[in-house]
């Protein structure tokens, strides 16, 4: 359950079932050091659904990109303690990104397995849809591992439309939500 009073944009405070509760809220530079050191909170499966191979660790490269997201083109969200930013374990992340020279955005979350199956996902990515309407955008996707079906199945209850990978790429689906602004 989420609620929201009186916060700032896109925040608001999530309530999981198992009694955590978390501050969704936008990314902020500061939180790049937190993000780097809970990315071992993220599991190998999970990792691997998200950047479509083994990673380690978050590499400087990224963090950048994902702390200073171009508020033009780009939303990147944060589930975090509540807590100040750079103080904050943070047990999420979830983007969007608008393709250059397109009305169409790509999105990709990345929850902790500590946190699945509380609906955490389904918040982010209500937001995330939310943004991409906002924007006036045709639609939003998100390319997501076959094998991965909690993902598949939160984006199709959320009205994603699988599709084959437009680059034919063995092993992945491409989820595609038609906005109709």
């Amino acid at each position: 359950m989420a609620t929201r009073n009186r916060m700032p944009p896109w925040h608001e405070i999530f309530k999981a079932p198992s009694g955590h509760e978390l501050l969704i809220r936008p990314i902020r530079p500061e939180d790049g050091a937190p993000l780097q050191a809970a990315f071992s909170l993220f599991g190998p499966e999970e990792i691997r659904d998200r950047f479509l191979q083994a990673v380690t660790e978050l590499s400087p490269e990224t963090t950048q990109r994902l702390t200073h997201p171009n508020p033009k083109t780009e939303i990147t969200l944060v589930a975090a303690e509540s807590l100040p930013a750079g103080e904050a374990v943070v047990g999420a992340v979830a983007r969007a990104s608008i393709i250059q020279g397109t009305r169409e955005a790509e999105y990709a979350i990345l929850v902790s397995r500590f946190l699945i199956g509380q609906g955490l996902g389904r918040q982010l990515m209500r937001k995330l849809v939310k943004w991409a309407r906002g924007k006036y955008l045709d639609r939003l996707y998100g390319d997501v591992a076959e094998e991965n079906e909690p993902m598949k199945q939160l984006a199709a209850s959320l009205g994603f439309q699988p599709q084959p990978h437009p680059q034919g790429t063995p092993g992945l689906v491409r989820m595609v939500l038609e906005l109709d602004n």
